[in-house]
């Protein structure tokens, strides 16, 4: 569930940073990149449960399931904090400069 959630949220970012592929002011491409990057590491965790005997994607218990939603809803939350405090140290729009000029 962790892996869907984490592709979900990839493919969406994916899309928006296409959208505004021109002029990315908001650097849509690396919360783009940092959602794959997850998503790659899950799909690792998976290949390593197979070798190990376990299946790809926990699907038979509920509170297993549960608690891989949650995670992967937590691994969301994180890559957008993580790219909001990236956009405030880039400040691509300049506002912050701009602000404490002004004061």
């Amino acid at each position: 569930m962790t892996l869907v959630i984490t592709l979900l949220a990839a493919a969406i970012a994916t899309a928006f940073w296409y959208a505004k592929a021109p002029n990315s002011d908001m650097r849509l491409g690396t919360l783009a990149l940092m959602y794959w990057g997850a998503a790659l590491m899950w799909c690792v965790d998976g290949i390593h449960g197979l070798l190990e005997g376990e299946g790809f994607i926990e699907i038979a218990d509920a509170a297993a399931m549960l608690d891989d939603a949650i995670l992967g809803l937590v691994v969301v939350a994180v890559g957008l904090v993580a790219w909001v405090v990236y956009l405030v140290a880039k400040d691509p729009k300049r506002v912050l400069r701009k602000s404490l000029a002004n004061s």
